[in-house]
């Protein structure tokens, strides 16, 4: 998968996330799942998916008639990609702020405390 920087929009987003949980698949199966919340046409998912392909977000193969899809770039570096502009931008680059911001408004179960503590043990050590 590559590490092209490449934002994508929110539609994309909602098909990187399909292809992200599926691996792969046709425009058409992308195309039925967004259609599900939204009001979408076909040639619509098909534009933005050629679109995505142009960008290098996503992988096409043309081998057999049906062109699919595969994602690019991964999930990870894509939350990171967003999450480092979002905490530049809102939290003036202090993730402090970020994480008692999040932890203010959502109570963690304690399984996420749990694993929040073994983050911030993991990086005490380096």
């Amino acid at each position: 998968m590559s590490n092209k920087v490449s934002k994508p929009t929110e539609s994309e987003l909602d098909i990187l996330r399909f292809l992200w949980q599926n691996q792969q698949a046709s425009v058409r199966e992308v195309h039925e799942e967004l259609a599900t919340t939204k009001n979408v046409g076909y040639t619509t998912t098909l534009k933005l998916m050629q679109i995505m392909h142009d960008k290098g977000l996503v992988v096409r193969d043309n081998t057999s008639k049906v062109h699919i899809y595969k994602p690019n770039v991964t999930q990870e570096n894509t939350q990171q990609q967003f999450l480092s502009k979002f905490i530049d931008t809102l939290f003036s680059g202090s993730s402090t702020q970020l994480v008692m911001q999040a932890l203010g408004n959502h109570i963690p179960t304690l399984e996420e405390i749990d694993e929040i503590e073994q983050l911030l043990n993991e990086l005490k050590k380096k």
